[in-house]
């Protein structure tokens, strides 16, 4: 079992650096498995926190997705859920704010969802940032600190 993380080191954890090996497009290219296509990759940041990246869609509704940042504390096989980004595919409710929608959201772990018995990352802010799967993995690559390998291409396209 997981001591209760505080909203700084889970912060902590967001920010640390998470560098992505070069061939990381490949290894995130999801798979067709029971229902769904799904793919996981495990990342060490740069602090030598475990951290695993899972990556699930419907194979019936290309809303129903949830792309998501696990941390594994160490001598533990427990996985704490930070971050997940969720398509349009069902409502949420905050249960302590009372809030309920039916949007693309992102949930985060929070100190006082544990508090309460809840599952950490219980918490969710609908969102405008992604309206798709490749647009969220997109937004987590960016949010969570992950770090992808340098693209000779992509300087090129920018400097035009």
């Amino acid at each position: 079992m997981v001591d209760i993380l505080s909203d700084k080191d889970i912060e902590g954890l967001i920010k640390e650096k998470k560098p992505l090996p070069d061939d990381y497009k490949t290894k995130i290219m999801v798979r067709p498995k029971r229902g769904h296509k799904e793919r996981e990759l495990d990342v060490n940041g740069e602090d030598g926190n475990e951290f695993r990246l899972i990556l699930r869609q419907s194979l019936f509704n290309p809303l129903d997705f949830s792309i998501i940042l696990v941390y594994r504390p160490p001598q533990s096989n427990t996985l704490f859920r930070l971050r997940r980004y969720n398509g349009k595919s069902h409502e949420h409710t905050n249960p302590i704010e009372g809030e309920t929608f039916y949007d693309y959201h992102i949930h985060q772990a929070t100190e006082r969802y544990q508090q309460i018995g809840a599952r950490e990352d219980t918490y969710a802010e609908p969102t405008y940032r992604f309206s798709d799967f490749q647009q969220a993995i997109s937004c987590m690559i960016n949010d969570c600190a992950f770090e992808t390998p340098f693209d000779p291409q992509k300087k090129l396209f920018e400097e035009i």
